[in-house]
Parts: C-alpha cells; structure tokens; sequence
C-alpha cells in the first residue's frame, strides 16, 4: 500500500509542476523548461484502481525524457499532435483482455493536448499509437 500512495503522489506531484509550469508566467525558468512541444505521459495496466501506472515526460525540442523520444516525437509530428491520428501498424494481437489505459497531457505547437483512451491490452495500444506510449523499453 506504502509503494501505491508514494508512487500516485509523485506522480500528482509531477503533473502538478508541469501543469503550474505552463500557467504561471511569472516563474519565466520553469516555462523554459517546458516550452516546445512536451507530453507528460502515462500507461496504467488494469483497471482504473491499479497501482501498475508508469510515467514519462516527452520533450521534442529536441527529442528526450522518453526510452523512445526520436521515434515518438516523429510519429506526434506527421499527425500534428494527435494520437488518433498516428497510421496504425500491422500487428497480430493475442485476444486476452487486459486493460492498459494511455494518457497524455501536455503542449503541441502551443496547443493543449489531454489525451485518454483506454485499450483491451499492450498489444492494440502500441498497434494503435506507435512509440508514444512505449514506456518500457
């Protein structure tokens, strides 16, 4: 239970900073941080409850903070921002349900992005949004 509530709060606390970093004008150091095109990412294996969720800041100004950053900021660029968007790739996936839902929020071209959808398991999630959401190698 201790690794559940320390993990949710680094992870509110992460999301915290970026989204206080781009609504507060006057911290002029934190929005250098994030300007450009940046995506806070994160995968929860399970259902809503879980405590599985992993996590990653995608930064493409240049490409970093991601395993795959080049490959998933390219894929983001061809379809200006949007993940639905991304072609999907030939793939054979097992037909076992196992929810993973995605969720990105963030900046596109000064836009906000705030992204959800959640996928019967790993395989359609990566079939169907590339390298975006490849958070684990």
């Amino acid at each position: 239970m201790t690794y559940t509530f320390t993990h949710a709060v680094r992870g509110g606390l992460l999301a915290a900073a970026l989204l206080t970093a781009g609504a507060a004008p006057a911290q002029a150091s934190h929005q250098e941080a994030f300007s450009g095109d940046w995506l806070y990412l994160t995968v929860t294996h399970g259902d809503n409850r879980s405590a599985d969720t992993r996590g990653a800041v995608l930064f493409c100004d240049p490409p970093r903070g991601h395993i795959r950053a080049a490959e998933a900021c390219d894929q983001l660029g061809a379809v200006d921002g949007d993940i639905d968007r991304i072609a999907p790739r030939a793939a054979i996936c097992p037909m076992v349900y196992a929810p993973v839902t995605a969720h990105a929020r963030g900046r596109w071209h000064g836009m906000p992005v705030d992204y959800t959808r959640t996928f019967s398991n790993a395989c359609e999630m990566a079939t169907l949004t590339g390298e975006v959401f490849a958070l684990n190698g």
